[in-house]
């Protein structure tokens, strides 16, 4: 991992566990077109809700008619009320600490707006230089867009940076920008596999050749 500069994150799943806030924001937006919940048994469902930008969920959950209708429903809630279902991954913020004291940051997520909300509700904003959400750029992950914007801002090549998701979409975005993938805990494959925000850290010191303070 020579010539590393830069650490890209996903954020559903790599920063947070949000899964009970991903479905009980969607269920909201069931509930006031009287639609059944997605239940996290739902495997396929829930997955989607969990990984997918807002346009393709909610096309797949209401139907194309109303998939528009839906999306205007979902910007008018206010992400706060369900920012206390996301549990922040364990050593998040140390390890975080300790990488921006040596690297830039960023977030690239599906997530719209709310990611930033949510950044600065658990006091980690500081921590990342650059946040591209889906509503920056013109196609979500899979397409390779917001991790483009992403090192275009952070100024730096795709070479130079490694990108830590946990779906398939993280997966195929990484591939198709010619990014270095690190799978957060083995749910799919990457270049390098970690199992903890610890476990990250020890691997891109050693990459770096330096100790990360």
């Amino acid at each position: 991992m020579n010539g590393l500069r830069g650490v890209i994150f996903d954020c559903d799943g790599v920063l947070f566990e949000s899964r009970g806030a991903n479905l009980a924001f969607y269920n909201a937006v069931l509930a006031h077109f009287d639609e059944a919940p997605v239940l996290p048994e739902e495997t396929a469902r829930a997955h989607l809700c969990h990984t997918a930008a807002s346009p393709r969920v909610l096309e797949v959950l209401l139907g194309s008619e109303r998939a528009t209708s839906g999306l205007a429903y979902a910007a008018s809630l206010d992400y706060r009320q369900f920012i206390p279902f996301m549990t922040p991954e364990p050593d998040l913020e140390p390890s975080l600490a300790r990488l921006a004291k040596s690297l830039p940051l960023a977030v690239a997520t599906n997530r719209g707006g709310s990611v930033r909300e949510v950044l600065r509700h658990f006091a980690l904003a500081d921590f990342f230089s650059v946040v591209v959400t889906s509503k920056d750029v013109p196609a979500p992950k899979p397409s390779p867009d917001m991790l483009l914007l992403a090192l275009d801002q952070l100024k730096l090549a795709p070479a130079e940076v490694v990108f830590v998701g946990d779906s398939e979409l993280d997966q195929i975005a990484a591939k198709a920008a010619g990014i270095r993938f690190v799978a957060y805990k083995g749910m799919i494959e990457g270049d390098y596999a970690v199992n903890s925000h610890r476990e990250l850290v020890t691997l891109l010191a050693e990459g770096l050749g330096v100790t990360v303070s």
